[in-house]
């Protein structure tokens, strides 16, 4: 067995930690800072604050695909299948819409299990096809299924998230929920990937040949995390739906897919801050463009060729965080 691949495997050594710890302090005060700043900031800032905490939690669930050696690039299928799933759950059953996120979650693992167990056998632009023919399968199916979904005219006046008898029918109540979530999806990337089944995905993503004859399940590894992503992003999709209060097929077409997996790459693919670095800059980046309609595209896209060209690593590549090769941050 190669010691790179071993490297991979191992946890990150005292040295490493106590680097990151140098800097835990700063990392963590500026971070208390920037949640902060939304509630005083006024309230455009706080609706990119809670597209931004949304994002966090959909591109998280792309990064846990992507860092098991797959990329998807339909992702807003799980998206939508998430936020369809807990309104149709709500208005069709009556459920609340606590329990109809927890079903509408439940169904995405499943359909997003079964798919995997079939398609994470290709490899390359293979699956990265097939997921996008899903995703435009999954959009045209609710676009033609008008007496379920509404069809192009989409559902409206979808009543706020209620927890615990606590409606978040404001943007205030709504980014803290939101900003908790999001944390949660950063908390959850970190714990897995300092556990057993995060360095099996290092191995697979690294070199599933020789995962696979060192005793590693390549296909059972990279279905748990593509459920696993897939959930995320259906989490992401309840919370979208319940904010915005309106949902329709277009609002999961190509272009969605293309803005997350951007987010991914520019904020760092082998980063777990990357995800979060990616939607902090790109969520409002179309936003401050809106002024220059004519010219809007053109700014976002010499943005990201400036990001790429100078940090091909993304943006986590200039924190001051140094690993080791084969390390995770």
């Amino acid at each position: 067995m190669s010691s790179s691949f071993i490297e991979r495997t191992l946890p990150a050594p005292a040295g490493a930690f106590a680097t990151r710890n140098r800097w835990a302090v700063p990392v963590a005060v500026t971070g208390l800072l920037l949640a902060a700043w939304p509630w005083i900031a006024g309230q455009f800032v706080l609706h990119l604050a809670i597209l931004v905490c949304i994002n966090i939690v959909i591109v998280n669930g792309l990064s846990l695909i992507d860092r098991c050696g797959q990329l998807s690039f339909g992702h807003s299928a799980p998206v939508a299948l998430g936020a369809y799933t807990t309104v149709l759950l709500s208005s069709s059953l009556g459920l609340g819409s606590v329990m109809s996120a927890v079903l509408a979650l439940l169904v995405v693992g499943v359909v997003t299990g079964l798919l995997g167990w079939v398609i994470l056998r290709l490899r390359g632009v293979y699956f990265v096809l097939v997921t996008f023919a899903f995703a435009e399968l999954v959009r045209l199916v609710l676009l033609d299924a008008t007496s379920i979904t509404g069809g192009a005219s989409g559902i409206a006046a979808i009543p706020p998230l209620q927890v615990a008898g606590i409606a978040f029918d404001s943007r205030e109540r709504f980014y803290l929920l939101a900003l908790a979530l999001a944390a949660g999806s950063v908390m959850l990337m970190v714990w897995l990937f300092r556990r057993p089944l995060g360095h099996a995905m290092n191995a697979v993503a690294a070199n599933p040949l020789l995962a696979e004859a060192s005793g590693l399940s390549v296909l059972r590894t990279q279905v748990v995390a593509y459920v696993g992503g897939s959930m995320l992003a259906g989490l992401g999709g309840v919370l979208t739906v319940r904010y915005i209060g309106f949902i329709s097929p277009e609002s999961f077409n190509t272009g969605v897919s293309v803005a997350l997996i951007t987010m991914l790459v520019i904020g760092g693919r082998k980063s777990l801050y990357g995800p979060v670095l990616g939607a902090l800059v790109l969520t409002p980046l179309p936003e401050l463009f809106r002024g220059a309609v004519q010219t809007q595209h053109m700014f976002y896209g010499a943005a990201l060729i400036v990001i790429l060209r100078f940090l091909p690593g993304g943006i986590a590549s200039v924190l001051p965080i140094k690993r080791k090769k084969g390390e995770s941050q």
